[in-house]
Order: C-alpha cells, then structure tokens, then sequence
C-alpha cells in the first residue's frame, strides 16, 4: 500500500531551537492530516485506531483492512507540553501513521536554519529566554521520484503578506521547489 506524499499545506512548522543567532525548524504533520489521508487512500470505513499502555508508555495501533483482513501497525508517543495526555494520543497515532509511509518524506528535510536577521528574537522578561512570535509555513516543497525532499521553500507571515526565510534545493535538482 503506497501513501501519497504531503503537500505543502499539510506540513506545519515550528520552532526547534533559538539563540542570539537565529533559530531552527522543524516540519511535522498533525493527527488530522493523517486521519484525511487514510480516508483518502484507503476508505474512512478501512483503517481504525485503538490505544493502549504498555509499560507505562500508550501505544496506538492502526489498522487498515488489506485483502478481507486487519493488518496493524504500532508506535507509542510522547506526552506534550500542553494537554499531556491528547498529545501522547496525538503522537502515538502520528507515530503509528509513520509506519505505514504517512509523512515518512519530513524524515529527509534538510537541517533547516533561520537567520537573527530574518526572525523577530526577543527576550522572555518573565524567564529571561529567548522566543518568537513569528509565524512560519512551507511555501513550496519538491520531492525527487524516491519521495525525498529535493526543494523546500519556508516563508513567514508579516504584516502585507509573507516573507521568505529559508530556500533550500538539493544541488543535484535543477529546478526550484513547486
């Protein structure tokens, strides 16, 4: 079974790491995506999803019926920093979704790094750390015919539209990310 691969508005963004410097990105997928896809692919009456601990760590288990039969895959997930127990809900099917090639692609993302210059930094008074509050998402992403990510383009919001903040292209691609 092969999962198409995310498109540019499917991917979010957030910040990984920050300094005086500049900060870093991620990509991730969230649940929903992963529940429109496998409707997509497969049926919303094909796949289901059941949770369970296991050894103190919950598991989520996604099935999806492959000629007359359920077949499963597992992963477990990680409690978030808000809304603990959603979020390591939320994770664990991500995760699971993982196995099955849903957003296997955000795995070859380039280390991606925004400037000082390109990002609004300031200083936290209350903790004394650095943030953003800039906003950012993927513009434009290339795939190569294995479904690696050739060509990435990320922008932030401003105030009359966007700005772009990191343009990266394999060097053996010859064409901008679309």
């Amino acid at each position: 079974m092969k999962f198409r691969l995310l498109k540019a508005d499917e991917i979010d963004v957030r910040v990984a790491t920050i300094n005086e410097k500049g900060c870093s990105l991620l990509l991730y997928k969230d649940a929903r995506c992963d529940m429109n896809i496998l409707d997509e692919t497969v049926g919303a009456d094909n796949w289901q999803r059941r949770h369970y601990d296991c050894k103190g760590n919950l598991f989520c288990s996604v099935g999806i019926m492959t000629c007359g039969e359920w077949i499963w895959k597992d992963d477990c997930g990680a409690e978030s920093y808000t809304e603990k127990e959603k979020g390591e809900a939320s994770d664990s099917f991500k995760r699971a979704c993982v196995n099955w090639g849903i957003g296997r692609e955000l795995y070859t993302a380039p280390f991606i790094w925004v400037p000082a210059a390109k990002v609004d930094i300031k200083k936290d008074t209350k903790t004394n750390k650095l943030k953003t509050y800039d906003t950012f998402f993927i513009e434009k992403i290339a795939y190569d015919e294995s479904g690696k990510i050739k060509g990435l383009c990320i922008s932030k919001n401003v105030k009359n539209g966007k700005e772009r903040v990191f343009i990266w292209q394999k060097e053996s691609a010859a064409k901008e990310p679309s």
